[in-house]
């Protein structure tokens, strides 16, 4: 497996993950990470000293650990990090690709590591697909009803003027849906379908009704 970066290794086929309910990291979007818990903070280390790659996945039972898995989770590189001074690391996680987890590994590591497959999502690499036209005016137009029924608002030049992967992979990772939800979002085939997927949960969460994926 390689990625598009040619000064970064191979991700690897023993990746380390980070299960986190909610979370959605998607290729080239980008996660901030506060990293507390001795477990995840030794993930780290050994990450910046080879691969600098972390998998992001869900839970299926969060109140369970060690938890079942989702089967597929999204692979990231650190691209940036501070240590704090009180023992926490803040870290940006940039994805890479997403992958489906072959099996989860036996390990010594206090944190747990999966086989990645990444053949599936090979086009993660590649520069997405457009969203249509008709499509990206019925985002916004569902984003607006969203948040207005929240009585929260946006910066609508921002939204306007945002590519279509800026705006999908931001409102993916901020909107507060449900885990199940950020899933589907994760394992939407590509842009358009992802954005169609976004905006049929908007939909459904404000009561509107509508042939949205269509």
């Amino acid at each position: 497996m390689t990625d598009t970066q040619d000064d970064e290794p191979a991700l690897p086929e023993a990746l380390p993950v980070f299960p986190l309910s909610g979370a959605l990291l998607l290729p080239r979007g980008v996660l901030p990470l506060n990293i507390f818990e001795p477990r995840y903070l030794a993930m780290f280390r050994d990450a910046i000293k080879g691969s600098k790659a972390i998998g992001i996945v869900q839970p299926r039972d969060p109140d369970t650990d060690p938890s079942p898995l989702y089967a597929v989770g999204c692979a990231g590189r650190i691209s940036d990090y501070r240590e704090t001074g009180d023992g926490r690391i803040i870290v940006a996680l940039t994805g890479v690709t997403r992958f489906n987890i072959v099996r989860e590994l036996d390990v010594t590591t206090r944190y747990r590591q999966v086989v990645a497959d990444y053949a599936r999502f090979e086009r993660d690499l590649d520069a997405p697909r457009a969203v249509a036209a008709a499509a990206r005016a019925e985002l916004e137009a569902k984003l607006r009803s969203y948040l207005d029924e929240r009585g929260l608002s946006a910066d609508w030049d921002a939204v306007a003027s945002a590519d279509d992967e800026a705006l999908v992979t931001t409102l993916s990772a901020v909107c507060p849906f449900e885990p199940v939800e950020k899933q589907a979002l994760l394992e939407a085939s590509d842009l358009p379908a992802r954005a169609a997927t976004l905006t049929a949960l908007m939909t459904f969460a404000t009561g509107s009704t509508g042939d949205v994926l269509q």
